[in-house]
């Protein structure tokens, strides 16, 4: 899968995409739309006749598990924890983008300069009643370049469009893309950027995930897709861009400029301010972009739907693929569950083989690249509990859980869409770490109840004879 024409239509021949071609108006109607069918684990949604514009918009594209194991190239049955795992195997072989020849890169089908660039051309979605404008970057990402080190990231921040040239940031205080910016301010300069809107799925998917510092999300894209993303190099920005995007901004963002930006309804199922806030914005110089463009959006808001399955792949995975590098025994799976976009809670199942063994994974899981920014809550469970079994980690928390063997962290790095924090205050968090096993140093045990399995093989040879 090389881009968004690919999924379209390995999708539509699967039965997982789906074509809307009655009129839907953008302001409104389209994410309300998108937003039921996604509560309803619908299918991806293209749709073909968005009002005043001739050219299409997708939605719903990482809804289900499903959608995701066919982003990633899995068997369709996979579970989000089969894709944890296949995810950690592949992406220890990291591969490099490879450039290709600007003739034949999709993205430079149109390429436009100065008064005639106008991002209204594009049917951008109005998507809740309350949002401060229409954002054209919700399922899109950032690219930008260290300027020590040429690294380059890949980063999912919202954009509101704020005017025919300009698109606002919000570059989180310490995440790749705020680090990146503070060196450029500190040398006097703008940061060239690009938006890529359209794409291989997997690239946003990874835009949104805690990769660490100084590891490009193209590498990781390149392992786990066993090849080379294609790039080509922007029009007015030394970056490497997706060849097959659908749609490419490219321009600079000034450190020391603002615009007023927001209100957006977020992934926590809230608003992320009461009012706008002076941000950075995008300086658009130079837009490219196929012909007849998919301009690829999604409706966030409250759980579970698009973005939440995004997270809770891209987060999970990586939690997994961290803990699995600090070689911690014992370890047999972990899940993040959507419910909480993936990030707030952690349920990790392990083998104890020592005291202080679960202490140990419950602060390792604070302590990786994805947990230290913003988990709030992580839960250890026994080996014999599936941690996607919410039943069973209800049933360790009532039976193994003992509230005197829990931690509480009163500070640690939060995030400032957490709509538990007040908005004045959401730098940090609390943390709580909950020990669900049955400890290890213990010399007297509770006794599990079993089954006899004789008795078991004979009931079940008579099972039809039952009745059943």
């Amino acid at each position: 899968m090389k881009d968004m024409r690919d999924f379209v239509k390995e999708g539509l021949e699967k039965g997982l995409c789906k074509k809307i071609t009655a009129e839907v108006d953008w302001n409104l109607e389209l994410s309300h739309i998108a937003k039921l069918n996604e509560e309803a684990s619908g299918p991806a949604l293209l749709f073909e006749n968005v009002k005043d514009y001739s050219t299409p918009v997708i939605t719903s594209v990482c809804t289900t598990t499903q959608r995701l194991a066919m982003i990633m190239g899995q068997p369709l049955d996979s579970t989000l924890v089969d894709l944890y795992q296949a995810w950690a195997k592949l992406g220890e072989n990291l591969v490099p983008p490879t450039y290709v020849d600007k003739a034949l890169a999709p993205c430079k089908e149109n390429i436009l300069y100065g008064d005639d660039i106008d991002l209204y051309k594009f049917p951008v979605p109005q998507w809740y009643p309350l949002d401060g404008g229409r954002y054209i970057g919700t399922a899109h990402f950032f690219i930008s370049k260290d300027p020590e080190s040429g690294w380059v990231n890949l980063g999912t921040y919202r954009a509101q469009l704020l005017g025919k040239d300009k698109i606002g940031t919000q570059f989180i205080k310490g995440k790749h893309a705020d680090i990146m910016l503070k060196k450029y301010q500190a040398m006097g300069k703008p940061m060239p950027v690009a938006s890529i809107i359209g794409c291989d799925p997997l690239l946003f998917i990874l835009g949104a995930a805690r990769v660490s510092a100084f590891v490009s999300e193209y590498d990781v894209a390149g392992a786990l897709r066993g090849t080379p993303v294609e790039v080509v190099k922007g029009e007015t920005v030394d970056l490497p861009i997706p060849a097959h995007a659908e749609i490419v901004l490219e321009g600079e963002v000034d450190a020391n400029k603002f615009m007023e930006e927001g209100p957006f309804g977020e992934y926590t199922g809230y608003y992320s301010g009461v009012g706008t806030d002076p941000r950075n914005f995008m300086d658009v110089k130079c837009v490219t972009h196929r012909n007849n463009p998919i301009l690829w959006g999604t409706t966030v808001g409250r759980a579970v739907t698009d973005t939440h399955m995004t997270m809770a792949l891209s987060y999970g995975a990586t939690l997994w693929q961290q803990l699995l590098a600090m070689k911690i025994p014992g370890l047999k799976a972990v899940y993040c569950p959507p419910e909480g976009s993936g990030r707030f809670l952690a349920i990790i199942s392990m083998k104890q083989m020592y005291p202080g063994h679960a202490d140990q994974v419950l602060t390792a899981a604070i302590s990786t690249e994805m947990g230290a920014y913003g988990l709030k809550t992580v839960i250890v469970v026994d080996e014999d509990i599936d941690p996607w079994d919410i039943p069973r980690v209800m049933y360790a928390l009532s039976f193994r859980f003992q509230p005197n063997r829990s931690q509480v962290i009163k500070r640690g790095r939060s995030t400032p869409l957490d709509p538990s924090l007040p908005i004045e205050s959401r730098d940090i968090t609390g943390r709580l770490l909950l020990d669900a096993t049955i400890p290890y140093d213990w010399k007297y045990k509770p006794i599990p109840i079993e089954l006899d399995p004789a008795m078991v093989q004979r009931v079940k040879s008579r099972w039809s004879e039952l009745g059943f």
